[in-house]
């Protein structure tokens, strides 16, 4: 019966999201008051979890995500992701557009979420269509597939963070980065793929007409660009930073440079060192950038904060229902043990996904729901957890399609019919999700 109620409260988050439109955040609150309520917990109780849960996630990771969307904004504003794709392009060359694509999408989308990152990089992916004289729906879907592997898999984008913190794994960030840089490596290899073979035998408007960007003119309009190691620095700085902390923890390190270093990899002082490098991009320090700029950042925060705050209210009602103990009594080690339990939470997230179309709620949810299950199958550590949010990342990008902000922003840029964006789009999605799932079991394999 209490699994039932679980069920049924999922549904009702998601029927609320989809069929009524109501806002994920309030959606997911509905949810959490019927899995309580339903459960029978006591009423003064139900309030506490929703109080607890919310507050404990913002205390381990709000701060993250509001530096996080900060940073995407500064980048985006100053021209730095521009930047850092003509470094991309001088390195990889004219003559491997769609690969340029990938690789621009997979770093930008690390610190900017996947539909802005579309919308900024889009004058030059036409640009680039243009000048290497192929299908703008090749180069399209190369840059969407290249966006979405990190915006699902990589911190600080706030989806994998969000997963990793409701699975108490919000301590082990180094390793997840890092793994997850790893593992949207083939995600992105295989959007580059169906881009290339699928995607390039699509026909847009665009391939007929005489397109009206040139890649020269693009670069000029935003006047005095900031420089690679600029562009690249606040990207870059916070993940060193986390690594280097998380390798002195694991090795033992001790005494004052040691604790230093481990402060300085603490994830809320990298992302703000992020925040401080950005800073130098800035092309004057006036109100328009030091207010307004940062106030963007702020803005688009919001309703992350408010989603994932509300989904750690829902994981912490659901682990307080007693939920734990009805798992407890199944014979889950020898039916989905080992690397058989990462097709839990995989195929819990696709559904989600694939009904709801947001990424970041799969990830929510996702992770609330099995969060009680991990302790119990013996689930701990920084690779194991990792893997699981990997496993997460990966339902949460199959697949994407029609009740997507995602799919509409890329077909709609890209000048795609329906059909073709099916055909382009979310078969290559689909495709990325089933090859990340395959690789995350191939790593615990080898890893656990």
């Amino acid at each position: 019966m209490l699994f039932l109620v679980l069920i049924i409260g999922v549904l009702l988050i998601v029927l609320a999201t989809t069929k009524f439109k109501l806002h994920p955040f309030l959606s997911l609150l509905l949810g959490t008051l019927f899995v309580g309520f339903a459960s029978g917990m006591p009423l003064t109780k139900i309030v506490e979890n929703i109080n607890g849960g919310f507050g404990g996630l913002m205390t381990s990771i709000g701060l993250v995500i509001v530096f996080g969307t900060i940073i995407g904004t500064i980048l985006e504003k100053s021209g730095a992701a521009l930047r850092m794709a003509e470094v991309i392009l001088r390195i990889v060359g004219p003559k491997r557009p769609q690969l340029a694509m990938s690789l621009i999408g997979y770093i930008v989308s690390i610190p900017v979420f996947c539909d802005s990152g579309f919308v900024i990089l889009s004058s030059l992916r036409k640009a680039l269509a243009k000048r290497a004289k192929v299908a703008v729906a090749s180069m399209s879907v190369a840059l969407a597939t290249g966006l979405y592997a990190t915006h699902t898999l990589v911190p600080p984008t706030p989806g994998p963070i969000a997963a990793a913190g409701n699975i108490d794994a919000d301590g082990f960030l180094g390793t997840i980065i890092l793994i997850g840089l790893i593992v949207s490596i083939p995600a992105t290899i295989v959007g580059y793929f169906w881009a290339k073979k699928v995607a390039s035998k699509i026909e847009v408007e665009d391939d007929q007409n005489e397109l009206e960007y040139d890649y020269d003119k693009i670069v000029e309009s935003f006047g005095k660009m900031p420089s690679a190691f600029q562009a690249f620095l606040p990207i870059i700085l916070p993940i060193i930073l986390i690594g280097i902390g998380s390798i002195i923890t694991v090795v033992g390190g001790n005494g004052n440079i040691a604790s230093f270093f481990i402060f300085l990899g603490q994830p809320v002082i990298a992302l703000l060192a992020g925040v401080i490098a950005a800073f130098t991009l800035l092309p004057n320090y006036t109100e328009e950038t030091l207010t307004k700029w940062v106030g963007e950042g702020l803005y688009d925060a919001a309703p992350i904060l408010l989603i994932t705050g509300a989904g750690g209210a829902f994981g912490t009602v659901i682990k307080n229902t007693g939920i734990a103990d009805v798992i407890q009594g199944w014979d889950l080690a020898n039916t989905f043990g080992g690397v058989w339990f990462l097709l839990i939470p995989f195929l819990i997230a696709a559904a989600l996904k694939t009904a709801q179309g947001s990424s970041t709620a799969a990830l929510v949810i996702t992770s609330s729901l099995i969060a009680p299950m991990l302790p119990l199958m013996g689930i701990e550590g920084a690779v194991p957890l990792a893997l699981v949010v990997m496993a997460v990342g990966a339902g949460a990008m199959t697949v994407s399609h029609v009740n997507d902000s995602f799919f509409w922003v890329v077909t709609q840029f890209s000048g795609m019919k329906v059909t073709d964006a099916y055909k382009a789009q979310t078969m290559a999605t689909l495709l990325q999700g089933v090859v990340t799932i395959i690789f995350t079991m191939i790593l615990w394999i080898i890893l656990v």
